[in-house]
């Protein structure tokens, strides 16, 4: 299989106008009314290229743009890239990070080994340089990303590899830089390596395969730990939630459990965390079967489940001071003389009973087991990522996952990671007026409500399965897959969840 374009970053201290690369990559605000002082001295030595190209208004500035500018021999580095930054005034930390990912998009189509980036000199003071070398970090493994393992034969020639440095021409502010640099990166990796495994298709990743790589990610550090049970274990727990969802399949479904213990002793005060990821490695909606129109992408509803993959990846590699409990249940939804079907009636390991009503509402199933064993680990707080409706879609597009919760606080501190990461989310409500919807009149639960407000009904659903624990649930139903490609990133699965959970974890183990 080929592998994914390997990304080395790291930065340098060199003088802009002598930098040696086939990329240099400059910001430029849509609103700024004369170059920066880099900007500058560069267009001087190229005899006024870049205001020509400003002026000719073959460039504005405008987020999500760029313009190439070619070297004349008087400068070290073979092209310019300017990249669009938008207006001064709605500048965030994510402003910088999609210009990396933009930067970095456009250098693997070019073909380009090497780009240097210097954009964080336009921002001048605005953010922390460590958080911002974080940022930059991140967005150019994000936009350099293919899924291309199974394509055999290939004329675009793309490379297999490509170097980033972060360059100023003040060592100090490099120094500052590089601090980022290191924990943007090991993000930056754990979020293409989940891609990865997101965009796989299920006749490479089943429920046994996705634990196999559990397996595997936990051998890869000391501080991780796995366990994997499988359907005898399942059925000996009375876990039946997640043994329905699994049964038409010859697939058998399985619970992961990854475990991630830090070096350090941890404070009583900082609370275990339990991260609780669907993962149905292909959904057909079972007997309630989808229609066959865009099926092919519910390889993606495991990506809640290996997006926790992902993070526990993610808080090995930054060494974080916090207890956490990547909790995945994977089951395989396919239809069959052995699958579930519409009017059973499942007793939970909770031992709270549901009707079934419609065997494509499955991600709630498997995740109540989930749940409820988080609460059985005791975990102080419990956070749930799902692909779990298409309402949360049809509420929100694909530009925010919907946040659900019973915790204000909690509600706040991922709002707060979401616009460190970049990754949004949007409040959404889920209380006792949704859980009414919920009520079945055989059972003490149904699995889905009317028509309206789902990702409101199914959140209501899955609160009756965390008692008084501290909990929130992202529904990343439309964030989770970019339909096609974009200025910041190839078409395929985006990662959702690995940047604004590795954020909050980050915040937690800060305290």
């Amino acid at each position: 299989m080929r592998e994914i374009i390997e990304v080395e970053v790291r930065a340098r201290t060199v003088d802009f106008g002598k930098c040696e690369t086939e990329l240099l990559a400059l910001g430029q605000f849509s609103d700024a009314k004369i170059l920066d002082k880099v900007s500058a001295e560069l267009d001087r030595k190229l005899d006024g290229a870049i205001e020509r190209l400003i002026k000719l208004g073959d460039f504005k500035g405008k987020e999500g743009t760029s313009a190439i500018v070619y070297g004349n021999g008087n400068i070290g580095a073979k092209r310019i890239l300017l990249v669009g930054l938008g207006e001064r005034k709605k500048t965030t930390l994510d402003t910088i990070r999609k210009a990396a990912a933009n930067t970095a998009n456009k250098a693997v189509s070019m073909k380009a080994e090497t780009i240097s980036l210097g954009l964080h000199r336009a921002f001048g003071g605005r953010f922390d340089l460590g958080t911002m070398g974080q940022a930059m970090a991140e967005g150019t493994y994000f936009g350099s990303y293919r899924y291309d393992e199974y394509v055999t034969k290939s004329e675009d020639g793309r490379l297999g590899r490509l170097g980033v440095e972060v360059i100023d021409s003040d060592s100090s502010k490099t120094r500052k830089l590089n601090k980022g640099l290191s924990s943007g990166a090991v993000i930056g990796k754990a979020q293409s390596y989940a891609r990865t495994l997101m965009n796989r298709p299920a006749n490479v990743i089943n429920p046994a395969k996705l634990a196999a790589a559990a397996k595997e990610l936990a051998r890869g550090f000391k501080s991780l730990s796995c366990t994997v049970f499988d359907e005898k274990q399942l059925a000996a727990k009375r876990m039946n939630g997640i043994l329905a969802v699994g049964s038409g399949s010859q697939n058998k479904p399985r619970l992961i459990v990854l475990r991630y213990t830090p070096a350090s002793r941890v404070g009583p005060h900082v609370p275990t965390v339990g991260l609780v990821g669907k993962a149905i490695t292909f959904d057909s909606g079972g007997i309630s079967i989808k229609p066959a129109e865009n099926m092919d992408q519910m390889k993606l509803d495991k990506t809640g489940g290996v997006a926790v993959l992902g993070i526990m990846k993610a808080a090995a590699g930054l060494g974080l001071g916090a207890r956490v409990v990547g909790i995945i249940p994977a089951a395989e939804n396919l239809p069959s003389g052995t699958s579930y079907r519409p009017g059973d009636i499942i007793t939970t390991f909770s031992g709270k009973t549901v009707e079934v009503q419609n065997t494509d509402a499955e991600g709630r199933m498997i995740l109540c087991d989930a749940l409820h064993y988080a609460v059985k680990e005791n975990c102080d707080v419990i956070i749930d990522i799902a692909t779990l409706t298409g309402a949360c879609k049809v509420a929100l597009g694909s530009h925010k996952a919907g946040l659900m919760g019973n915790d204000k606080r909690l509600i706040k501190q991922l709002q707060r990671a979401a616009d460190d990461s970049g990754e949004k989310v949007w409040p959404m409500p889920s209380g006792d007026e949704y859980a009414k919807e919920m009520k079945s009149k055989i059972a003490d639960l149904k699995n889905i409500g009317n028509k309206w407000g789902g990702a409101c009904t199914a959140a209501a659903f899955l609160r009756q399965f965390v008692g008084e624990k501290k909990w929130a649930h992202l529904d990343i139903a439309g964030t989770e897959l970019f339909e096609r490609a974009t200025e910041y990133s190839a078409e395929g699965s985006s990662g959702f969840g690995v940047r604004v959970l590795t954020s909050y974890l980050m915040s937690v183990a800060a305290k």
